[in-house]
């Protein structure tokens, strides 16, 4: 018995779905990012305007003083969908547990000098809190945003913040034997401390903000711009001189996440600057409102950890500034 195996090459009708062969062309095969982004928001046919703003439909492009031609220009430029990104976390989350086993089993806490140690209570556990509020405010962000290609990234982006708020809360129980004691101190700190009340007031007053792309630079690039290099970049390298490396060890994903971000954040922003005159100036008038906001916030956390941290604030405010200028906002 012969048996005759043949290959049969089947050519498919179509390459993607309709809508998305309207935006990228018929005959090209679409990307899972572009099928996972592209024109999926309601549009039309809505039951009913929302009670609590019956000014507005569910999905208004009103909510912000930003005009766009086409809502779907802001593609992440990591690409990001349910898949890629939780692919990519996972990979971070890694090395992150890599961090806190090793500082766990050898005990490493107890080699950072006490003075440092107690600078940690005071700046990272209060953090906590910070986080909680951007995870928040990106969340604001993702319900109120119009157009897939940023609710979806601000989405991942609030699910970032509340994991750094988790992470914080792990060093916390870390540096207290899980008694829970550190984190119960760290509110306090964060409702009473003076040198923490800049940053409270800022972050609260940003979560009442109606348009929802001012919350976007207020959080993503203004206060994130300054509070996030100050935290996990100067404070850490401060650090290093007190045998710190175990904050460093289980801080670790703090930077990456953060560099990782702005590819977002700036891509977002530098679109929206270039569609008109009108979007780039708007967009640097909140960029300044809140930068300086930022900046005098950092101050007395900056004092109340380093002594003197005006030069190191100053630093962080003219490199923002640098990276503002470059993605098309007036400064």
């Amino acid at each position: 018995m012969t048996i005759e195996l043949k290959t049969l090459d089947l050519t498919p009708r179509r390459q993607t779905f309709s809508h998305i062969a309207r935006r990228i062309g018929e005959g090209r095969t679409a990307s899972r990012y572009e099928e996972a982004t592209y024109d999926l928001q309601a549009s039309a046919h809505f039951h009913y305007r929302p009670l609590w703003a019956p000014e507005y439909e569910i999905h208004d492009t009103a909510r912000t003083a930003i005009k766009m031609k086409d809502w779907y220009v802001f593609k992440d430029p990591r690409q990001y969908y349910y898949g890629t990104y939780n692919m990519n976390r996972a990979d971070l989350q890694k090395g992150l547990e890599s961090g806190f086993t090793r500082v766990d089993d050898r005990d490493l806490l107890s080699k950072v000098s006490p003075e440092w140690l107690a600078k940690v209570h005071d700046y990272l556990i209060p953090a906590r809190h910070y986080e909680w509020g951007a995870n928040m405010n990106n969340f604001s962000v993702a319900d109120y945003g119009y157009g897939t290609q940023i609710t979806s990234a601000a989405a991942f982006s609030a699910a970032d913040r509340l994991g750094m708020a988790q992470i914080i809360g792990r060093i916390g129980l870390l540096m207290d034997e899980n008694s829970g004691a550190s984190l119960e101190e760290g509110k306090n700190v964060w409702l009473n401390a003076d040198y923490w009340q800049g940053v409270r007031n800022m972050l609260e007053d940003s979560f009442v903000l109606e348009d929802w792309f001012e919350m976007f630079v207020a959080q993503n690039l203004a206060m994130d711009g300054i509070l996030h290099p100050l935290m996990f970049q100067i404070f850490d390298e401060a650090g290093q001189d007190q045998n710190g490396l175990a904050i460093s060890m289980v801080t670790e994903f703090m930077p990456q996440w953060f560099k990782d971000n702005n590819r977002w954040v700036d891509a977002v922003i530098k679109v929206a600057a270039a569609e008109s005159d009108e979007n780039r100036k708007q967009l640097s008038d909140w960029y300044s409102t809140w930068s300086q906001r930022a900046e005098t916030a950092a101050k007395p956390l900056c004092d109340h950890v380093l002594g003197d941290g005006g030069a190191a604030v100053e630093g962080l405010i003219q490199s923002l500034n640098d990276r503002a200028a470059k993605i098309g906002l007036n400064i």
